[in-house]
């Protein structure tokens, strides 16, 4: 009776192994994901049937977007609300921002300003002083928020706004956030803050949406003012982390009719996590005299399409004279590193921009993998020296730049909710351009000799990591 049962049960785990291949074959987001998961899943399932189940769900299932297709109750609020925005949509015949317009499924808008907040204490300084001038509402979402020194100044910044009878809806990743301490969340709450994790395995149902995360950094203030960018919270961030030295960051402030962009990433987000629909101001505010045309891209694994990399590639397509792109973590799919290097060869100036030390070290070893190919069709590789390069921005031929919160990698392209502004504007980018120029002059550039004479086993280490990416 007995091994009639462990051979039942050999039975049963085999068979989920070989659906779940079919699974895999069928969903997968890239072949090379695809490869990995059929061969695990067959040849040792007791192992790859629960990893898959956690790691390789290609989408992310029952989020609710006001920007698809089915009749909701955010969907009747975000039509009533985009009436409102008609006024101020800019002129989209010019192809490529309809393109990102179509990726984003929100509106170009005019009327807007986007001020470059370089580095902790330009960033912070505004936020915090945006959430003191609040009179309506604040909301605030990160990735990491930690009980630091930093941390403490945002839970006090944000519990004097609530003694001024302004709302305020806290919003963090479960598991970027795993050792902020219950006590910091507990006094939000007790105070009148709505606080709420996002949840992304929220229900029986999503049980397993373990490996995705909400990657979003956003903060709105009474809809009119936003922040956006890399910054997370915590005292690295503002250079005091003995291992990562100085923090090397971007993060945007917004104000205008596109701050209604980030106000709509948000509330999907709190609509996920907590079922409500809060009620927000949705008339646009226009308070620029220079102003500037800007579309806010949300991306998530549950768009229907790779909303992140084909933003990326787009950029890339766009650029005829220079593309400049700064990412901490730098393992972009094929499709991205191929057209990375049709750019340099057709002659555009193409230059990356990653961290010298890393602080996720399988990343930065599957770079080795494929820069060598790069690098000799052209592209410029640099590290950046005097601390950790964190800031997620692209230059496009000093006429649109984009910053925000995605890096060139997989987890960020198909896992992470992220969030994105693209600014078509000649000005910022000259702004955009002349930021990278010192960024740049405190790199050294990588050559071809470098990472072809790498040792042997350096070169196996880095091909066995870059087989890692799918799930990093």
């Amino acid at each position: 009776m007995a091994s009639w049962l462990f051979g039942l049960a050999i039975f049963v785990v085999h068979l989920l192994g070989f659906l779940s291949a079919i699974l895999a074959l069928l969903s997968s987001r890239t072949s090379q994901g695809a490869v990995a998961w059929i061969i695990s899943l067959i040849t040792i399932p007791y192992l790859a049937v629960p990893a898959y189940w956690v790691f390789g769900r290609p989408r992310f299932y029952g989020y609710v977007s006001a920007r698809g297709e089915r009749d909701t109750v955010l969907r009747r609020i975000l039509a009533d609300y985009r009436v409102r925005l008609e006024p101020y949509q800019a002129d989209t015949r010019n192809h490529d921002v309809r393109a990102v317009e179509r990726l984003a499924m929100m509106p170009l808008t005019s009327g807007n300003h986007a001020e470059l907040l370089i580095d902790g204490k330009a960033t912070f300084d505004s936020i915090f002083a945006g959430i003191d001038a609040a009179c309506e509402y604040v909301l605030v979402q990160f990735f990491i928020v930690r009980h630091d020194a930093l941390g403490q100044q945002l839970k006090e910044h944000l519990l004097r706004a609530v003694r001024r009878g302004v709302r305020v809806y806290f919003l963090y990743d479960e598991i970027g956030s795993r050792k902020l301490a219950e006590g910091y969340l507990s006094e939000l709450g007790e105070a009148g803050v709505e606080v709420s994790p996002f949840r992304s395995s929220r229900g029986f149902k999503h049980r397993f949406q373990l490996n995705f995360r909400n990657h979003r950094k956003i903060l709105v203030v009474d809809g009119g003012e936003g922040w956006l960018g890399g910054f997370n919270v915590g005292v690295e961030y503002l250079g005091q982390h003995p291992r990562h030295g100085p923090w090397r960051d971007t993060h945007l402030k917004l104000s205008g009719p596109s701050v209604l962009g980030l106000q709509e990433a948000f509330w999907e987000d709190w609509h996920w996590a907590t079922g409500e629909v809060i009620n927000l101001a949705w008339e646009p505010q226009v308070v620029c005299d220079e102003c500037q045309n800007i579309v806010i891209v949300p991306s998530g694994p549950a768009d229907r399409q790779e909303t992140a990399s084909l933003l990326v590639q787009h950029a890339i397509h766009s650029a005829n004279e220079r593309l400049w792109v700064t990412s901490p973590y730098f393992v972009p799919d094929q499709g991205v590193q191929d057209a990375l290097r049709l750019a340099a060869m057709r002659g555009v100036d193409v230059r990356i921009m990653m961290p010298e030390h890393p602080d996720h070290l399988l990343i930065y070893l599957s770079a080795f993998s494929f820069l060598p190919d790069m690098v000799r069709a052209g592209i410029k590789v640099y590290r950046y020296q005097p601390g950790f390069m964190h800031q997620k921005v692209i230059l496009i031929d000093d006429v649109a730049a984009a910053v925000g919160t995605v890096n060139l990698d997989n987890r960020s392209f198909r896992l992470n909710f992220e969030i994105t502004a693209y600014i078509p504007d000649q000005g910022f980018a000259d702004e955009v351009h002349r930021m990278l120029e010192r960024d740049f002059a405190a790199c050294r550039r990588i050559d071809y000799e470098e990472l072809h004479n790498r040792p042997l086993w350096s070169k196996l280490v880095s091909r066995a990591a870059y087989l890692m990416a799918p799930v990093q």
